[in-house]
């Protein structure tokens, strides 16, 4: 959902005066202007606001950042998938859903099924993302994936739901 200065300071319990110069510094994540009016997308129903260089914590910043979603494409199942027919093809599209700290595997505290992996065919990216290539630092295996705080939906062509 995309947000205009006045709801989002609202959301977050400042003046607009103050949202405003956070914008002009760069510090809301996602946010844009349109003409004369700045709108910032929503994020667990809040605006993120990157931390800045001094000063004290401040009061409307989330404990916990949303979880990122990253988006694989898996070569082995596409070269597998050349010789089969269209109802017994493996999706070959793997979103995860990350919590805990990546690449390290550590979760949050109380949650254990934090990390989730769905497999599709197609995946709709609602908002914004990034691609993102790594040969030194490979996530899972991949060195290139897609980044998107945004949630994602997953499709599978499949009647029967397995992946």
């Amino acid at each position: 959902m995309i947000v205009g200065t006045t709801q989002a300071a609202q959301l977050l319990n400042i003046s607009t005066a103050r949202l405003r110069a956070l914008l002009l510094a760069g510090r809301v994540e996602g946010a844009y202007k349109t003409g004369k009016m700045w709108l910032m997308p929503l994020f667990n129903g809040k605006p993120i606001i990157k931390r800045g260089t001094r000063g004290p914590t401040p009061r409307w910043r989330n404990p916990r950042k949303p979880a990122k979603t990253i988006i694989h494409v898996n070569s082995q199942r596409i070269r597998s998938n050349k010789n089969k027919k269209d109802d017994l093809r493996q999706p070959v599209i793997t979103v995860k859903k990350w919590r805990g700290k990546q690449g390290t595997g550590e979760q949050d505290q109380g949650d254990k099924t934090s990390n989730t992996n769905v497999y599709g065919h197609e995946v709709e990216i609602p908002g914004g993302c990034r691609v993102i290539y790594r040969p030194d630092n490979p996530i899972c295996g991949a060195q290139v994936w897609i980044e998107t705080r945004y949630d994602v939906r997953v499709i599978s062509w499949q009647k029967d739901g397995s992946g």
